[in-house]
């Protein structure tokens, strides 16, 4: 069969299989697994049922430690290749109120073309479509070659380190010379990269006292502030030194991208971006707090490093008496090459299925590419669904663009394996 006819055939097989696709993203979507606990035991065990069905595949599971379980799933081709990871996480964000939904969280209700639920767009979507293209691959595995693996990581939305992490450190199939990621976004807005991250703790100490008396105290609440004004003022104004490849990148994608991820993504994916989203301080208006603390999210766009930003932070605080700063957690900006060949393979399949060719640009947010990029530098792609209301009540997805997500993962897939 002439490559033509076999990449028309994958695609009439995801058309003939919708009512399969529909129907995993359901069962993923009505298992819970919110993280925390990240409690990925059932959910997992539903994936592996599904995959141990498919001839040829080789399926496995790990665990660190529980309730997360992690998912490997291989097959091969016909001869030695390249191998080509499918990544993806089995977590969801919490319910929240679930007063504020008008439908059962875990229901996977259909209606309307949608289908709504907890996770269906962060990132069951993503894993039904994966796990389809690994079925549809497994019976056409004699015309492609080297290796198709799925991994399914129980630990994404507390950072991964019992989930992606642990999988790259352990198994050695985890890992190939690409990637492609489902997580959130947009099929027509492809991800090539994200800023890194440095959550800071701030402490300051100061001398109780009462509030009739400030001359007798110091105020812990007071050195907090300036050194927290004193970090907003000077991190965002840090001079970034851009990298031309990945600037011409945001900006030739910026109107495109921006209707997705709202106006000003443009900026924020240029910049250092500081929020400082928790405080804590005093126990009553009246007395002088002896102690205050308040913890930052600090984004760093590629061209900025940890170690700048830790210094600039020691320039701010060590004068500040009384106040002292801690790293939580960090990482480094990270991207993979635009012009490897995932990301031209994805978008020309992206053009073919939607009829436009995607934009390729940063992601403000992390996800588990990050991993891959900076741990094992392998070249990732992050193609997945548009979200709607994406941590919030009544998260949805629209059917039809699962569908066309799946062909695209699929396609991408078979291209890399056969070229």
């Amino acid at each position: 069969m002439l490559y033509t006819d076999l990449r028309n055939k994958l695609i009439e097989q995801v058309d003939q299989k919708e009512d399969l696709l529909i129907d995993l993203c359901s069962k993923l979507v009505r298992i819970p697994s919110e993280s925390p606990i990240s409690d990925t035991r059932q959910i997992a065990q539903m994936a592996v049922g599904f995959l141990e069905m498919i001839d040829g595949a080789e399926v496995t599971i790990h665990t660190l430690e529980e309730p997360i379980v992690n998912v490997v799933a291989k097959i091969k081709g016909n001869g030695p290749g390249k191998r080509l990871i499918f990544n993806g996480h089995l977590d969801t964000y919490p319910v929240g109120d679930q007063s504020a939904w008008t439908v059962d969280p875990f229901s996977a209700l259909v209606k309307d073309g949608r289908l709504y639920g907890r996770g269906s767009s962060d990132m069951k979507g993503g894993i039904a479509s994966y796990m389809l293209a690994f079925m549809l691959l497994a019976e056409c595995r004699n015309d492609w070659s080297g290796e198709v693996v799925l991994t399914l990581a129980g630990d994404e939305e507390t950072m991964g380190v019992k989930g992606t992490k642990y999988l790259l450190d352990t198994v050695p199939e985890a890992t190939g010379d690409a990637m492609i990621c489902g997580d959130v976004g947009s099929p027509t807005v492809l991800r090539f990269g994200e800023k890194g991250l440095l959550w800071l703790e701030l402490n300051a100490a100061g001398k109780p006292g009462h509030g009739a008396h400030v001359h007798k105290g110091v105020n812990a609440i007071d050195r907090l502030i300036e050194g927290m004004t004193k970090i907003n003022e000077t991190l965002r104004k840090l001079p970034v030194n851009n990298v031309e490849k990945v600037t011409k990148a945001i900006l030739e994608a910026s109107e495109v991208s921006e209707e997705i991820s709202g106006k000003g993504e443009t900026e924020v994916l240029q910049t250092v971006t500081v929020n400082f989203g928790m405080i804590e301080g005093g126990i009553s208006a009246n007395l002088i707090p002896d102690k205050a603390s308040a913890k930052a999210d600090i984004r760093l766009p590629v061209g900025t490093t940890i170690a700048q930003i830790e210094q600039k932070i020691k320039e701010i605080v060590d004068p500040i008496e009384g106040l002292s700063y801690n790293i939580v957690r960090q990482y480094e900006p990270n991207w993979s090459d635009v012009d490897h060949e995932i990301f031209t393979l994805t978008a020309q399949n992206v053009h073919q299925i939607i009829g436009e060719s995607p934009v390729i640009t940063m992601r403000v947010g992390a996800s588990d590419a990050r991993l891959y990029r900076i741990h094992k530098k392998v070249p990732t792609v992050v193609c997945g669904l548009t979200p709607y209301n994406l941590g919030g009540p009544d998260e949805y997805i629209e059917l039809s663009e699962l569908v066309d997500v799946a062909k695209i993962h699929t396609l991408t897939a078979f291209d890399y394996l056969s070229k």
